[in-house]
C-alpha cells in the first residue's frame, strides 16, 4: 500500500472492514434465525404433546395397558394427529420406555431412545435428540392419572432437517440484508474516498508528512511575519516573526493542529484597531502601512483559497508583514536634512539678495546706507538664532527649529520659538524630540499656510516639575471635535488632495507623533485657541543615556 494516495487505502480498509463486518452480522441474523425457528419447533411440539398427554383417549388407553394393548387404539389417533399438526412423530410410550404407538410401525414395542429421566419426574421437556427417524427436535410430556401417577409419556416432534427447509426460508431475507449492508458501505467508502482524495489531492501519508516537514520550515525561516485568519477571525497560522514584529508571545500555533485553531480570534490580540480590523475583514491589501506601538509595518493580504472538486472556496485571508521602522526612521532624517538643506536654500536666496543690495550701496557711494542696512540685516538673522541657541540646549533640535522657521517664513508663515526649560538631562531621546516637533511642525505650518493672516505658528517647551511639556499653536482653521481622535490614526488627513501622488505619506506624521509620545510614556492632547494647539507632556528620564 505504499504507492497508494491516502484515499485509496482508506478505501481499501473501508472496504475489508464492511465485508468483515457483513460477514459478522449475516452470521449473527443466521444464528438468530435458526435459533428463533428451533424455540418455534420445541414450543409447537411441547403444545401438541401437552395436548395429546391430556387427551382422555390417551388417558384411559395408559389405565388399561396393563389388560390390554393400548396400541390399537391410539396408533390411528397419533397418525392423524401426525398429518393434522404436520410433525415427523408423535410416540406415546410406557414409563418403561416401551413405545405403544410410532410413526414407523415396525418401530412399536421397541424402546424408546432418549433422555425420558425429567418427564418421570413429572417435568415436561424439549431437546434436541438423533432417534430412530435421525436428529429431531421433540418435547417429551408425562401422562398423568386422575390420582397424579404417571401412566406414560407422549414424545412429538420433527425432524431437523424440516427445521433447516423452514430455516431455508428465511435465508433470502438474511442475505440480502448482508448484501444491502455490504453495498451501502462499499457506497459509502467509495464517496468518502473521492472527497478524501479531493482533499488530499491524491497524496500518500508520506508525502503529506513531507510537504508538512517543508511548511514548518518555511515559517520558521521566513524573514517576513506570516499569518493566516479564517473566515470566522480565528488565528490558524502565526509563524514566529510575525509575533516578534507585533509585540506578542511566541505562539504554539505556527503549525496546523488537528484541534483546529487555537487562537480564539484577531479580537483576543493586542494589535492595532486599523491592523485588526484588516485581518477579520479578510479583504485584499497591497503595501499598507500600519503602526504598531513601536513599529511601522508594510501588510500585504491576499485571500486563502482551497480548491475542491473543481470548485474554488475562500477558506481565510493570510497577511505578511514586513518590518518599515527603520526606513522610516531614515526617512525621518531625511526629512530633516532636506528640511535644512532647504532652508540653507532660502537663507543662501536671501543672503544674496541683501548682498547685491549692499554691493550697489557701495557702488553708488552711499557707504554709511550700507553699512546701516548690513548692521539691520545682522541683528534680524541672528536674533532667532541665538535665542535658540541660548534656550535650547539640545543641538539637534536647535537645528531643526531653525530650518523650520526659514520654510515657515519662504511660506510666508511667522514661527515663534520660546524654550524656557532646559532639555539637559531629562534622558529623552533626540531621535525622538526630532520626530515629535518636527512633525506636529510641519502640520501646524500647513495649517497657518493654508488660512488668512496673520499667519503664525508658535512653539513653546517648558518643564513642569518631572515632565517636558512641548506645545504647538497655529493660525489655522483647527481641528474639527469629530476629528480630534482620527487625525491621530495613520491614513487620516486633513489637507486636501492636491497632484496624482498627494496620497503618499498622507496622515503618517501625526500617527508616527502618537507612537513616539507613547513609546516614551507620554501623552498627546489636541485643544483649540484660535487654531489647533497640540500638546505633548513627555516625563523625565534622569541619570539615562540619551
Amino acid at each position: 500500500m505504499k504507492g497508494m494516495s491516502l484515499a485509496g487505502r482508506l478505501i481499501a480498509l473501508l472496504v475489508l472492514a464492511v465485508v468483515v463486518l457483513t460477514a459478522f452480522v449475516g452470521t449473527a441474523m443466521y444464528l438468530d434465525a435458526r435459533t428463533q425457528v428451533y424455540d418455534a419447533a420445541g414450543l409447537r411440539t411441547l403444545a401438541v404433546a401437552e395436548a395429546v398427554a391430556d387427551s382422555p383417549l390417551v388417558v384411559g388407553a395408559a389405565q388399561q395397558a396393563a389388560t390390554r394393548s393400548p396400541t390399537p387404539l391410539l396408533q390411528p389417533y397419533t397418525e392423524q394427529l401426525i398429518a393434522d399438526a404436520d410433525l415427523d412423530f408423535i410416540t406415546v410410550m410406557a414409563p418403561d420406555r416401551t413405545r405403544w404407538t410410532h410413526a414407523n410401525p415396525a418401530q412399536i414395542g421397541g424402546a424408546y431412545i432418549g433422555s425420558i429421566d425429567q418427564a418421570l419426574a413429572g417435568r415436561p421437556f424439549t431437546e434436541t435428540y438423533e432417534g430412530t427417524l435421525g436428529p429431531s427436535v421433540r418435547s417429551i410430556v408425562p401422562v398423568f392419572s386422575e390420582d397424579g401417577r404417571i401412566l406414560g409419556m407422549v414424545s412429538a416432534g420433527v425432524r431437523v432437517s424440516a427445521v433447516d427447509v423452514a430455516l431455508a426460508g428465511r435465508l433470502p431475507a438474511v442475505l440480502a440484508v448482508a448484501a444491502a449492508v455490504l453495498a451501502l458501505g462499499v457506497l459509502g467508502s467509495l464517496a468518502l474516498g473521492r472527497y478524501l482524495s479531493a482533499v488530499t489531492r491524491g497524496y500518500g501519508p508520506e508525502q503529506l508528512g513531507q510537504l508538512f516537514a517543508y511548511y514548518e520550515s518555511v515559517l520558521h525561516s521566513v524573514r517576513e511575519g506570516v499569518m493566516l485568519v479564517d473566515t470566522g477571525g480565528r488565528v490558524v497560522i502565526r509563524n514566529d516573526q510575525a509575533s516578534r514584529l507585533l509585540g506578542l508571545a511566541p505562539a504554539d500555533d505556527a503549525v496546523p493542529s488537528a484541534r483546529g485553531p487555537i487562537a480564539a480570534g484577531v479580537d483576543s490580540l493586542e494589535l492595532p484597531a486599523s491592523l485588526r480590523d484588516l485581518l477579520a475583514s479578510g479583504r485584499r491589501a497591497h503595501d499598507e502601512i500600519h503602526v504598531t506601538r513601536d513599529r511601522v509595518l508594510v501588510v500585504n493580504q491576499e485571500p486563502a483559497v482551497s480548491a475542491e472538486r473543481r470548485r474554488t472556496r475562500v477558506i481565510g485571508a493570510v497577511a505578511t508583514l514586513r518590518d518599515r521602522t527603520e526606513i522610516e526612521a531614515l526617512g525621518s532624517e531625511l526629512e530633516t536634512m532636506r528640511t535644512l538643506s532647504d532652508a540653507l536654500r532660502s537663507q543662501t536666496h536671501e543672503h544674496a539678495n541683501r548682498l547685491h543690495t549692499i554691493v550697489s550701496l557701495l557702488e553708488l557711494g552711499r557707504t554709511e546706507e550700507a553699512r546701516d542696512f548690513a548692521t539691520e540685516d545682522l541683528r534680524l538673522s541672528q536674533a532667532l538664532a541665538d535665542e535658540l541657541v541660548v534656550s535650547l540646549d539640545e543641538p539637534v533640535l536647535a537645528a531643526l527649529v531653525m530650518g523650520k522657521a526659514a520654510q515657515a517664513n519662504e511660506r510666508g508663515v511667522r514661527l515663534d520659538a520660546e524654550a524656557t526649560a532646559s532639555l539637559a538631562g531629562t534622558g529623552l531621546p533626540a531621535v525622538e524630540l526630532v520626530t515629535v516637533v518636527g512633525n506636529l511642525l510641519d502640520n501646524a505650518i500647513d495649517a497657518a499656510a493654508s488660512s488668512g493672516p496673520p499667519r503664525w505658528v508658535s512653539l513653546e517647551i517648558v518643564r513642569d516639575g518631572g515632565e517636558v511639556v512641548i506645545e504647538v499653536a497655529d493660525s489655522g482653521p483647527g481641528v474639527a471635535e469629530d476629528e480630534a481622535e482620527k487625525v491621530l490614526r495613520y491614513g487620516y488627513s486633513t489637507k486636501p488632495h492636491s497632484g496624482p501622488h498627494s496620497g503618499r505619506g498622507r496622515g503618517l506624521g501625526l500617527a508616527l507623533v502618537a507612537r513616539s509620545v507613547d513609546r516614551l510614556g507620554g501623552a498627546l492632547s489636541l485643544s483649540r485657541r484660535s487654531g489647533a494647539v497640540f500638546t505633548v507632556s513627555l516625563p523625565c528620564r534622569d541619570g539615562a543615556e540619551r
